[in-house]
């Protein structure tokens, strides 16, 4: 019986060092050349491609070598030979060797993919995902997962150093309301009852700091059932970190340190510590955003004591309504912009919530604007003073009574102003931390405040007594961290007090009995001696979707869903049985 060819070596591994060696490869055929009596054969597997040669002197491989066609997997024995000078491809680190293939094995037949396994292919998305093993084997999907793995290797090594234990939280838990809405899973041992996946293992983590865990992480399986984005999927990857007797500085510093050994360690790139800190305040009066952009500049700048007692009664009277009039300066924004486009961006404005964009272009003749004439000179000197002003720059304003719809749809405009004229540095990594936000906000349609982050986040000591008055007001000990405009992670210090905790159940608008049916077992565990502790969660997917410089999540997961939460591949979610939904005494009405 014939001996098999078995690998020793991947086929991007071979350079000219091996020249001489008989080497043993195994892949997918890439293409398949008759030239003059020779076939070429661009072997790949996940590390590479390496061309062999077959030669009608090896009768029985060469007659293999005929029949084999793109995608069929085999086996090669051969010996590695110096290309002619004449012949050397460079683009890649295997084009100046070949193998001379002696031995052919064809160990696997294959149809005509439906799209070619190379990069920078044109073909729709979901015909990708209906053929992912396809999709996966082209070069750049094998690079992104194993970045990935790089990524969580990393993670754990560092963690691991610093003295954090790993552990796995339940995936089967408890309904608890306060977030986007649960997957629900049928318990078929306990009629008419339900588990949930769990959005974050939050609750757990604050557990296992009751249970003196001390340092704890988990790169943990999410769910959450809520409209996809492209950097949003129904099942994604959080890592999450719980630490205990700490404070806001502890985990920011360690966090730093974490992702500057990540990001130096899997690309490369060197990260300066420690990063650059703002209030959720200061980000959005400056960007309007919470999790601001800093690759460029454009700052939002406020001129409502500028412009309050003015003629012009679309600002003054906004000013008076105790609103805000905000714009930014497009530097050399008057040469870059017709009157045309000008309209245009006003209507943009618009789309971004604005009821209008006031504007002004600086030129050497003055400032040349339809409400110029509302101004005296004494003004204009203000605002092109506040607005740092020169020759060329185009101002735009946004004034509002609402004052955070002014800062919104100005920080919108920002972001579209920023990509239209090519602002935006990509090789930079901008990560930012944003701090104390608000603990609360009011929900118009429930009529009551929700919490912002999640209701186990501490509010600052000296704003605790604000929960009663005025509980808009309170801060939070609450921080995320943002990378070029995108929010990667957030924590907070939690609240470890159980007479805190259930005051802010209360402003929440929780029964103290509906409290203990959803939270009890945190209440209850929190009886028995809580140190104070704080964490920190983050999408480990749009983490690397960044790093990697991708459009989409999607490319950087490897069985992800569509935009509405299907897989093409496995047609999930299907209908089931009705033998299984009788065990799980459940009945389906559409």
């Amino acid at each position: 019986m014939k001996k098999k060819i078995k690998r020793n070596y991947y086929c991007g591994d071979l350079t000219k060092e091996h020249e001489g060696e008989e080497v043993c490869l195994s892949g997918w055929v890439q293409t398949r050349r008759d030239l003059g009596g020779l076939i070429f054969v661009d072997l790949r597997d996940r590390s590479g491609i390496v061309q062999v040669v077959f030669n009608p002197e090896r009768k029985e491989a060469f007659k293999k070598a005929d029949e084999i066609r793109s995608e069929y997997v085999i086996a090669v024995k051969g010996k590695v030979c110096r290309r002619p000078a004449e012949n050397v491809n460079a683009k890649i680190s295997t084009g100046y060797i070949e193998v001379i293939g002696e031995e052919l094995d064809i160990l696997s037949k294959a149809k005509t993919p439906p799209f070619p396994i190379e990069d920078n292919i044109k073909v729709d998305e979901i015909v990708r995902l209906k053929y992912r093993y396809l999709d996966l084997r082209r070069p750049s999907m094998q690079y992104n997962m194993i970045f990935r793995s790089k990524i969580n290797k990393a993670i754990r090594d560092f963690l691991d150093e610093n003295g954090f234990v790993e552990v796995e939280t339940p995936v089967l838990t408890k309904s608890t309301p306060e977030g986007a809405r649960d997957y629900l899973v049928p318990s078929r041992l306990n009629p008419g009852k339900f588990y949930a996946l769990p959005q974050s293992p939050q609750l757990f983590k604050q557990i296992l700091m009751v249970a003196g865990m001390d340092r704890y992480y988990q790169i943990a399986r999410c769910f959450r059932d809520e409209d996809l984005r492209a950097d949003r999927q129904p099942e994604f990857t959080q890592l999450d970190i719980e630490m205990s007797f700490v404070d806001v500085d502890d985990i920011i510093s360690l966090n730093e340190k974490l992702i500057k050994y990540v990001v130096e360690k899997v690309t490369g790139i060197k990260v300066e510590i420690p990063f650059a800190r703002m209030t959720y305040e200061q980000a959005m009066e400056k960007y309007g955003s919470d999790k601001p952009d800093t690759r460029f500049g454009m700052e939002m700048v406020d001129i409502s004591n500028i412009v309050g007692s003015s003629s012009f009664k679309v600002f003054s009277d906004v000013v008076k309504d105790g609103g805000r009039v905000k714009g930014i300066n497009i530097k050399n924004g008057g040469k870059a912009f017709s009157r045309r486009q000008i309209d245009e961006l006003v209507e943009k404005a618009k789309e971004f919530g604005a009821k209008g964009l006031a504007w002004m272009n600086v030129t050497s003749e003055g400032i040349k604007s339809p409400i110029t004439k509302f101004f005296d000179e004494q003004t204009i000197k203000e605002i092109k003073d506040k607005f740092d002003c020169e020759v060329g720059d185009l101002i735009v304003f946004i004034a509002d009574s609402n004052a955070e719809l002014v800062m919104t749809s100005l920080g919108s405009l920002r972001i579209y102003l920023a990509k239209a004229l090519n602002l935006i540095d990509k090789n930079k990594l901008n990560f930012l931390w944003i701090t104390e936000f608000p603990l609360l906000e009011y929900n118009e349609e429930e009529k009551r405040f929700v919490a912002k982050h999640h209701p186990f986040t501490s509010p600052m000591e000296e704003d605790i007594p604000l929960l009663d008055k005025e509980p808009s007001r309170v801060r939070a000990k609450a921080y995320d961290i943002v990378l070029n405009g995108t929010e990667l992670g957030g924590g907070s210090i939690r609240i470890h007090d159980a007479a805190l905790q259930e005051k802010m159940f209360e402003t929440l608008g929780f029964s103290k009995e509906r409290a203990w049916n959803n939270f009890g077992f945190l209440l209850k565990a929190f009886e028995y001696g809580t140190p104070p502790h704080g964490g920190i969660a983050y999408g480990l997917d749009r983490m690397i979707m960044l790093l990697l410089g991708l459009d989409s999540i999607r490319d950087c997961i490897a069985f992800p869903k569509t935009q509405n939460a299907s897989c093409p591949m496995t047609d999930a979610p299907s209908e089931v049985d009705a033998k299984q939904l009788k065990e799980l005494h459940i009945q389906v009405k559409i």
